[in-house]
């Protein structure tokens, strides 16, 4: 299994190797269930199947209107990740490989969420491929979206459109990093590194002409935060907020910041520096934005030997400044809770979210198979953590790094990176993922 580079080395701990077999392709209606805890989970599909079906997938899922869910594995398809979907009907789902990566010029390893755009098609990035680069390429910002024409096939490829490849001038380095669009139908994310001091760059793709321009919005200083990770959300004003894993004046442990439009391009304001205490730091996902500008984020296992669990924060706009709160703080163990996913809030302000390690042990978990949690707000403050379903490292999955997607009957769904039954990939035991569902 290919790790994207990004992933801090914690999460590689478990022999990283890179995954080439063929893997997967399984038209299958809902597989089993298990139970755990007061909740139900449900393996709707186990990568690692005749190909093309992908593997490991890293990122999270996209739910459209209709409740049909979108996601890409890191590997699997012809080798260099795919884009798959599983399609809702009246008895489940069913699994569509959408689109293989090839590795050359179309990109290669998916690792982060694809986004539904404006014409309803699916858009997102790639750590690799591009060709932009000597050998392989630097990644890119695609789009895949159905034949022009009906399918008469039982399968058929979507078609998949570069709309940038990144390159080391103008940024490069998008693990975990969806893209944003605003209502405009432009189309906004991150790059790890570039720009002068190679502290990362914010980008604006534009349509034009019948194809996308780039623009660099902002770019990382000597004394800014650096390596901005996961990607950028808009407020109702327009502003742009993103995390990066390192650098700030004060701490170099990250930061929250905020991008402001202007007439003479974005400001930059850092509205919060990781000290590395009871804030733990280096945050390297995205945050969500609630309906009163709060923003909500995670930060992972410690990486400089504090032996802090993770936590769940929040940032809130306060007297013309921003106050940060902590809502959670995993227990401290070794490697902790492990990569904690970005969080989602239901319509009653509850956060969900898992992690990689925690849970039970034994087996191909050394640290644990990964947890799905819950965080409730209550009257008097604070919040109230519950553990929803830990994952065994069998036929249900372990090591998810994705966050969840809820439908309106409260079901959550996700992805683990390995486990459950599929055996087409360079895991053995271990199983390639699995996509699943949290039945309350």
């Amino acid at each position: 299994m290919t790790h994207p580079e990004g992933t801090p080395t914690w999460n590689c701990r478990r022999n990283c190797g890179i995954a080439v077999a063929m893997t997967a392709m399984t038209l299958a209606l809902i597989g089993f269930a298990l139970p755990a805890q007061a909740q139900t989970l449900t393996v709707l599909h186990n990568f690692g199947g005749p190909p093309p079906d992908g593997a490991n997938p890293f990122s999270g899922l996209t739910m459209d209107a209709a409740g049909n869910l979108y996601g890409t594995t890191g590997n699997g398809g012809i080798g260099n990740g795919m884009v798959f979907e599983l399609q809702r009907t009246k008895s489940g789902f069913i699994f569509r490989p959408l689109y293989s990566f090839e590795g050359g010029n179309d990109g290669a390893m998916p690792s982060a969420r694809v986004t539904i755009g404006p014409n309803a098609s699916l858009y997102g990035t790639t750590v690799k491929g591009g060709g932009t680069q000597f050998p392989f390429g630097v990644g890119t910002v695609f789009n895949a979206q159905p034949p022009p024409s009906a399918c008469k096939a039982a399968l058929c490829s979507w078609r998949e459109t570069i709309l940038f490849p990144f390159n080391q001038g103008t940024g490069y380095g998008s693990y975990y990093s969806e893209v944003t669009f605003d209502s405009a139908g432009n189309l906004y994310g991150v790059t790890n590194y570039g720009g002068k001091y190679n502290h990362g760059e914010v980008y604006q793709l534009t349509p034009s002409n019948g194809g996308w321009s780039e623009s660099i919005i902002y770019t990382f200083g000597e004394h800014d935060p650096s390596q901005p990770v996961g990607g950028v959300v808009f407020d109702q004003a327009g502003n742009l907020y993103g995390t990066t894993r390192f650098g700030g004046a004060g701490f170099g442990y990250g930061a929250v910041f905020q991008l402001t439009p202007s007439g003479q391009g974005w400001t930059e304001n850092t509205l919060y520096e990781f000290q590395g205490g009871a804030d733990q730091g280096n945050p390297q996902t995205s945050l969500i934005i609630d309906s009163s500008g709060n923003l909500y984020g995670t930060t992972p296992w410690f990486l400089y030997g504090n032996d802090d669990g993770g936590t769940v924060y929040e940032i809130s706009p306060s007297g013309g400044g921003w106050t940060y709160t902590l809502l959670y703080d995993f227990p401290s163990a070794y490697e902790g809770a492990g990569w904690v996913s970005p969080v989602t809030m239901d319509k009653d302000g509850n956060l969900y979210g898992t992690t990689s390690y925690e849970g039970i042990t034994g087996g191909v978990c050394v640290y644990g198979c990964g947890t799905v949690f819950k965080l409730t707000p209550s009257a008097g403050g604070g919040w109230t953590y519950t553990d929803l379903y830990n994952f065994t490292g069998g036929a249900d999955g372990a090591i998810p790094y994705s966050g969840v997607v809820l439908d309106s009957q409260g079901n959550l769904y996700g992805t683990t990176s390995i486990g459950g039954t599929g055996k087409n990939c360079n895991y053995g035991d271990e199983g390639c993922g699995v996509v699943w569902k949290l039945t309350p």
